[in-house]
């Protein structure tokens, strides 16, 4: 008899695994199907957790290179933490759509810029260009964030404060002035953001309802 009910639960696993790569061909959402809406819930959860790890290695691994290297070794790690805020960019804009896709769009493509500028060393005239549009972005999210309702609205906030503090790069006497108060502002509103979505849950239901309505 065990043998019987294993077979029948194989055959009705390759059934829905065959009806699941079926809709999705045929370009179906498949949140109907059978386990898929945990799946997408569990890697709507990863995406976060993601995230924060890569933002985490990213900001570490550029302190490292500021202060134990120089030469080539400097340059590496730079673009290691270059790529790793990437993807944690483009991780947060597949969170944070829901609430107003265009605005997230405008978001990711300020810090795609800045990043870029980033890793080419682009500082005109002394401004850390790559620096102020990061606050731009950072701004941009904080603004996301708290119009959403599956995060808590004071992380947002913060992140709108933490972009204000890398807008004071815009002008480098300004920056050199509140240095190190603005680079500390600016990492640790951040930061705050960052460690909830690796530490916390974003609130599946919440999203779900935003994500019906974009």
């Amino acid at each position: 008899m065990n043998d019987g009910k294993n077979w029948l639960a194989g055959i009705e696993g390759v059934w829905h695994e065959r009806r699941r790569d079926s809709l999705a061909r045929q370009g179906t959402n498949v949140s109907g199907v059978p386990g898929m809406e945990q799946v997408t819930e569990s890697s709507r959860q990863s995406n976060s957790r993601i995230a924060g790890v890569l933002f985490l290695i990213s900001v570490l691994t550029a302190g490292a290179g500021e202060v134990f290297f120089h030469g080539k070794m400097l340059v590496a790690l730079g673009l290691a933490a270059v790529v790793c805020y990437v993807a944690v960019t483009l991780l947060l804009y597949g969170i944070f759509k829901p609430v107003q896709k265009s605005l997230a769009v405008l978001a990711v493509s300020f810090n795609l810029i800045g990043l870029s500028l980033e890793a080419i060393q682009f500082n005109p005239k002394g401004v850390d260009i790559a620096l102020v549009f990061h606050g731009i972005y950072c701004f941009l999210i904080g603004y996301l964030a708290f119009r959403s309702t599956f995060v808590p609205r004071i992380l947002g906030a913060l992140m709108v404060v933490g972009g204000v503090g890398w807008l004071t790069f815009v002008s480098p006497s300004l920056a050199a002035r509140l240095s190190p108060v603005n680079l500390a502002l600016g990492l640790l509103c951040e930061g705050v953001l960052m460690l909830w979505l690796l530490l916390a849950r974003v609130n599946s239901g919440r999203w779900k309802e935003e994500a019906s309505l974009e």
